[in-house]
């Protein structure tokens, strides 16, 4: 999950309903008819309650550079040779330093350390000996995108 970029959209989100809500307070509340203030109120509300929830998962989505590397990645595999679990992280995964023997078809095989964040259905998959399927990018072989 990405923590980060939820904030600066709930942020953005929130300030902008502000903005909106202050305008409408401040001039467009005195030319409504009379009894529809409660209902513009809840549009409102739920206008907000709305943009928060698809902001959230737009916000969730991987990055223009994860997806690019998804679709244009080379398949490769990785076996880890030492899976040191650091810390828990908000959403019960586990932030997790892999040490990973990498294979790419087509060139020589290398050696690499990421740190990843281990959802809970998927500990078991990430123990030493086990492979797991990667992307690396064509141009820079230390990009790598790790696929559970």
């Amino acid at each position: 999950m990405n923590h980060p970029r939820i904030v600066r959209t709930v942020c953005f989100i929130t300030v902008s309903y502000v903005i909106v809500l202050s305008i409408w307070l401040g001039w467009l509340i005195e030319h409504t008819p009379e009894g529809t203030i409660p209902y513009q109120i809840g549009g409102l509300l739920a206008a907000y309650g709305s943009a928060l929830g698809l902001g959230m998962m737009w916000a969730d989505r991987p990055s223009r550079s994860e997806r690019k590397l998804a679709r244009h990645g080379i398949e490769g595999w990785a076996t880890i040779r030492r899976a040191q679990p650091l810390r828990r992280t908000v959403d019960n995964g586990q932030l997790t330093q892999l040490d990973l023997a990498l294979t790419v078809p087509g060139s020589e095989s290398y050696t690499g350390t990421v740190v990843y964040e281990v959802a809970r259905e998927f500990r078991e998959h990430f123990v030493p000996g086990e492979t797991i399927s990667i992307r690396v990018d064509p141009r820079n072989r230390d990009r790598i995108l790790i696929y559970p």
